[in-house]
């Protein structure tokens, strides 16, 4: 006797969506989204398929489910299938898709069709028949003995030939539902991978970031700071709306070849040194500063800006100072010359005397990696969940990719930034092997039309399904030379753009006070820069921005919209100085549309095209708006509307508020 062969399934799976790199990096959600995916699915001849996404949650193993299904259904037909499972919680996440030929709902519609035209059935009543039968077995199988009844019932009204009621039960919709649960899945098919999306707590898509150094915080330029003395900031950050104040190295600084101010390759006795220059006879990644205090006063310090609503974010400098106690303790983690000397860290034709870099994929790999990450876990157990890497791009992929992940298989909780400032595709493949944050090219794009495509690259997909872009118009490495040459105007246009272009978005110490003056001509660099020297920070200087920046951060706040990433729209303005978008939730209730200006010097006056049928508005329909930073009201009609910028204001921001006509009353969605 030969053995029996089962049937084969034929129904093809392809282009499933999203995935990235064929399913080798997770895409990247928040927590409390849900995930949309969608396949071409097809089958040979005319049979009615039923698909499925499998998912469940991997990460955190403590919150690790089984396998679950959602139902797939084709809305726009031509073999398109879509179906969206949630995201709960913060974690990742397996999904693939299965589908299989519903052979029972396919006799259905071809027993119907046959009726109609008056054809004899009875043949096509009997395969129903036994086809009912295998169903009813499948369904005492899985426990639903009704289920099995009610077929079975069916199945005998079959046996008995051409009859009314057999013909009725045969195109009864409920019958053909209870059948389509025990369909045979013998015979589906199952995309050949496994697919991840990492969902991330909300921090990683919304916040308002502020950097300054600790030991400055008393703000004389002669006194070092101690966390103590940084813990007195935390009212003045909070008053401006931050909610992330990120922290250059804390950690005990190299004596050996220790930089002066201005990047002087020669120090005296009183300069305070990079603190990127990491290690000293104190200690190194895990140590802190001894003038700054000690790991209490640090574990203080978070805790008391997490009781005021601010998460601490802190830098990951992965180098060393030549005092380091690795470079005693572990020479083998190190790169040297053949003269037996230390390398140190290049980027021809700079030169960081000070630092030295580590062997990253030598032989020594196995005990260096795991090093670096203790010093992840050992930060994250005082209090921190946010790390702005140093210079990633610098480091194997390889490296970062196995880091990311160990991390958050165990806190899935920590985000990473990069400070990429590189080429794009390095950038781009940093936010996809983990990184949850990355900084951008924002800081230089200076006209309307590169801006735009700058943006509709970011923000939509399918770089928006692993890339959120951490606009910063300044950082202690860099002042633009917009920044140099624009006066106060150019710093209030550039944050309100960082502020409402993306939903992250941070700025270093002393943008509010309009810091702006070069190291020297052609270089965007600050003079008397904070990396080698305490700073007297006057932060009531006359001409200051503090409340304007306060205002548009109170602004992302109280408006939904502005705190998501992907929901950016470009609009039509006539003035080519002046960018008009809009942002709004999914489901309306939060509408903004923003007007800015790229011109510091001068007043600009546009038209501007309003998105009337986006924003849910009729043509004829009169409408308020409120604009945000200058707490004033206007009713509008029609899809256009005028606007002026000035470099004391050069940004509007408006949220709609929509007429009522039954109650005579306006709706206005926060």
């Amino acid at each position: 006797m030969s053995e029996r062969i089962e049937r084969i399934g034929s129904t093809v799976i392809e282009n499933v969506r999203p995935q990235l790199d064929a399913g080798r990096w997770p895409v990247k959600r928040v927590e409390g989204e849900s995930l949309t995916v969608q396949a071409d699915i097809f089958k040979e001849g005319h049979d009615v398929l039923v698909a499925v996404v499998r998912w469940r949650q991997s990460v955190p193993r403590s919150q690790a489910t089984e396998w679950a299904e959602v139902p797939m259904s084709s809305p726009k037909g031509n073999d398109l299938w879509e179906g969206s499972f949630p995201l709960t919680s913060n974690g990742r996440y397996e999904y693939t898709v299965e589908a299989w030929p519903d052979f029972f709902a396919t006799w259905v519609t071809e027993i119907k069709r046959k009726v109609d035209v008056g054809r004899d059935v009875r043949s096509e009543l009997l395969e129903g028949a036994a086809m009912l039968r295998a169903h009813a077995e499948r369904a005492r199988q899985d426990g639903n003995p009704d289920d099995a009844e009610r077929m079975l019932k069916a199945a005998t009204l079959f046996d008995q030939g051409m009859s009314p009621n057999a013909i009725a039960a045969a195109v009864d919709p409920e019958l053909k539902r209870v059948a389509s649960r025990y369909a045979d899945r013998s015979v589906a098919t199952r995309y050949d991978r496994v697919l991840e999306v990492f969902v991330d707590r909300e921090k990683a898509r919304y916040g308002s970031w502020y950097e300054f150094f600790p030991r400055s915080a008393p703000r004389d330029g002669r006194t070092h700071g101690t966390f103590k003395d940084a813990e007195k900031w935390l009212p003045y950050v909070q008053s401006l709306g931050f909610d992330v104040i990120y922290l250059p190295p804390v950690h005990p600084i190299g004596l050996k070849a220790r930089k002066g101010k201005n990047n002087s390759l020669t120090a005296g006795p009183d300069d305070v040194g990079s603190p990127w220059a990491i290690g000293g006879p104190e200690g190194g990644h895990k140590a802190i500063h001894p003038q700054l205090g000690t790991l209490e006063d640090f574990a203080r310090f978070v805790k008391e800006a997490n009781a005021q609503g601010i998460e601490i974010a802190m830098d990951l400098a992965y180098q060393c100072s030549p005092d380091h106690p690795y470079v005693k303790e572990h020479p083998e983690w190190f790169l040297h010359r053949p003269d037996g000397t230390i390398k140190t860290a290049e980027n021809p034709p700079k030169r960081y005397e000070d630092i030295v870099n580590f062997d990253w994929l030598g032989p020594a790999r196995d005990t260096l990696w795991p090093e670096l990450k203790s010093v992840v876990m050992h930060w994250v157990n005082l209090g921190v969940r946010i790390f702005r890497v140093d210079n990633p791009h610098t480091k194997p992929m390889q490296f970062w990719a196995w880091m990311i992940r160990e991390v958050q298989t165990e806190r899935p909780d920590i985000i990473f930034l990069a400070e990429a400032f590189t080429r794009p595709k390095v950038m781009k493949a940093l936010a996809k092997l983990g990184f949850g944050q990355s900084y951008s090219y924002f800081t230089w794009r200076n006209f309307k039309a590169e801006m735009q495509e700058y943006l509709e690259e970011l923000t939509q997909p399918p770089v928006s399904d692993y890339m959120r872009a951490n606009f910063w118009p300044n950082t202690p490495d860099i002042l633009p030379e917009f920044l140099q040459r624009s006066g106060p105007g150019g710093f209030r246009l550039r944050a309100a753009m960082a502020a409402t272009l993306s939903s992250v978005w941070g700025m270093y110490c002393g943008y509010e006070l309009c810091e702006g003056t070069p190291v020297a001509p052609g270089k965007e660099e600050y003079l008397d820069s904070e990396k080698y020297e305490l700073k007297a920070w006057d932060l009531d200087r006359p001409g200051n921005i503090r409340d304007y920046i306060a205002r548009l951060n109170g602004i992302r706040q109280r408006h939904r919209a502005f705190q998501l990433y992907d929901n950016l729209r470009f609009h039509p303005s006539e003035n080519e100085q002046v960018m008009f978008y809009s942002k709004r939730t999914p489901d309306g209730t939060s509408q903004v549309l923003v007007a800015v200006s790229f011109d510091p010097y001068n007043a600009q006056d546009s038209v501007l095209y309003v998105p009337l049928e986006e924003l849910g508005i009729q043509p004829d329909e009169t409408y308020q708006v409120h604009e945000l930073m200058t707490d004033t009201r206007s009713l509008w009609q029609g899809p256009t509307a005028q606007v002026r910028l000035t470099p004391e204001q050069p940004a509007a921001i408006w949220a709609i508020y929509r007429f009522r006509r039954s109650e005579q009353a306006f709706d206005y969605y926060e």
